[in-house]
Formats: structure tokens, sequence, C-alpha cells
């Protein structure tokens, strides 16, 4: 594994002064650990040290990493692709309440193309983005050649989308800052930004701590709560209008985690902590779900 790069300032309010939070391992391929330290001055939590942009590619290299694979080899693959099923239509569903009619859909980090299949299906002139090659390739089979690298290809230069939408992916993003500025640029005026992010703050999240497996060092670069979210939101002129919950997110982290800390998935376990955590998560005190993940609904200021 290459050396790390070392972030000075704070990604979200640009403080220099930052703690030590958890230092939890890479379970999925180096089996290193890595540390996430909290910022002094926003609270926002990040990994840092971490691997830089041209080298986490290798910590990506894995049969484990479900969203880059279209097959489903074991209990947790299967799971995973059966919720995925019935979470995508829920997806679907969300879109076309956020503007009348079908437009123009662009999903950041598309991975084997999946909801942007569905999409298309259901009338959506849909893009896609997709960094991981076999994925890329695997996207554009099935959406077609609408699926690129990056949201840096120059045929994006001129495109403005209704919605844009990213499931899990903002925490993978080494250049924060600049892609909330993209993301900004190429959203119509009356557009919506649809971001998906685990959440630090659920009961799942403390009851685990290090072990909990929404934390996925080194891949997750930030760990956002709904805070720091709104910080980076109104730092980039988004205004957070809808917090929603991920019920089923829950489960699969929490059978994840378990695995983690004991050595083998403990499903009665994994239940009732997923189960626990979406009941303390749908009565937070700010009157907003503190679920395992939460979607956050943006649009521009």
């Amino acid at each position: 594994m290459t050396p790390l790069e070392t972030l000075s300032q704070c990604p979200v309010c640009s403080d220099s002064h930052f703690s030590p939070y958890l230092q939890p391992k890479d379970y999925t391929v180096s089996g290193k650990e890595f540390q996430i330290v909290a910022c002094k001055g926003c609270g926002f939590l990040f990994t840092n040290p971490r691997p830089d942009s041209s080298s986490i590619g290798q910590y990506y290299e894995s049969t484990d990493y479900i969203s880059h694979h279209d097959e489903a080899k074991d209990f947790m693959s299967n799971l995973y692709t059966r919720v995925r099923n019935f979470t995508t239509q829920q997806k679907i569903q969300l879109i076309e309440k956020q503007i009348s009619g079908k437009g123009s859909l662009l999903d950041v980090g598309c991975g084997a193309g999946f909801f942007l299949s569905k999409a298309k299906e259901a009338g959506w002139k849909v893009s896609g983005t997709e960094p991981d090659q076999q994925a890329r390739a695997i996207s554009q089979s099935r959406v077609g050649d609408s699926i690129y690298e990056s949201i840096e290809d120059p045929r994006f230069e001129n495109q403005h989308y209704d919605i844009i939408t990213m499931w899990h992916v903002l925490e993978h993003v080494h250049r924060l800052n600049e892609t909330m500025e993209w993301l900004h640029e190429h959203l119509h005026p009356n557009g919506k930004l649809i971001i998906a992010v685990p959440n630090p703050e659920s009961d799942d999240a403390a009851r685990f701590k290090e072990h909990w497996a929404a934390y996925d060092v080194p891949r997750h670069l930030y760990h956002f709560s709904k805070k720091s979210l709104q910080g980076l939101a109104m730092r980039h002129s988004f205004e957070v209008v809808e917090v929603l919950p991920m019920w089923f997110d829950s489960y699969y982290v929490s059978m994840l985690s378990t695995r983690y800390q004991q050595g083998k998935t403990n499903l009665p376990e994994s239940v009732w902590r997923g189960t626990f955590s979406n009941i303390k998560g749908r009565g937070a005190r700010d009157r907003k779900p503190n679920t395992s993940s939460l979607i956050y609904i943006l649009s521009k200021a």
C-alpha cells in the first residue's frame, strides 16, 4: 500500500485543529487501521490521513465490495441484491416526487447501474458516472452509452439536470468542495440534489463503535452528521429541505458490524440492533430521523 496524504484543513469549515475520534480497521482489503479525526471547529468527522486519489483504487479491489459487482455469491450479497431491488423502486418514487413529469437525471457513482436502468425504464433521461472500470462496463451494458468515468468528462460541460443523485457516494469523493461546486453549477434552478450517506450519530454507530461497518475506512473519507452535511450544503449555496431515513441500512450494517466485532455474522443480534437503531432513529430529538443512513434532499438556496 502506498503512502497516505494528510489534510491540514477541515473540508467543511477550514479549521486546522483536529482531535482523534476513532481508529477503525479496514476489514475489506488491507486489514490496516485508519484514524478518524473530529474537527475542533465544527465537529466534522473525516478519515485523516488517507490514501490519495491515485492510490485509493487498490482499496476497492475486493469481491466483497458489492456495489461494484453484479453477482450474488453468498448470503450477504444475496440479501443486498434482494433489498436493492425493493429500495430501487422507493428511490424511483422519491425522485418522481421532486419534479413534475419525467426529467433529466444524473447519478454520480452509479455502480453497476441498477438504479439508472430502472429510472430509464420509468421514462427518465439518464446519465451516470462510475470510476470503477468493471462496474462502469456493467452499467454501460445495462443502461447504454451515457455512463462516463467522472463528472470531469467534457461531455458534461454544458449539461444541467433536474435531479442529481449520489447514493452512498459523497463519502468517497476526494475533491469534496470542488464536487459540491460542480453539482451546484450543473443542477437546474428548480432541481434537486439527493445525497445518501451513513450517519455516525445513529444508535448502531454508537453501539458498535470502531467495529461499525459504515465507517468503512479508508474508502469512506468523510462521516457526515446532520450538522456537518448542513454546514457543507450552506457553504455551497444549497439548502437541506428534507431528511429521510434509510430503514434497511441498519440491518445490513449491523450484520457486517457483528461479523467485524465477533468474527462471524450474528443474525439475531443484527436484527435486534437494526430494529432498535431504527426505533431510536425514528424519535430523534430534532424531529428528523437519525437512522443508520440518511437521505438528504437539497435545493439551491
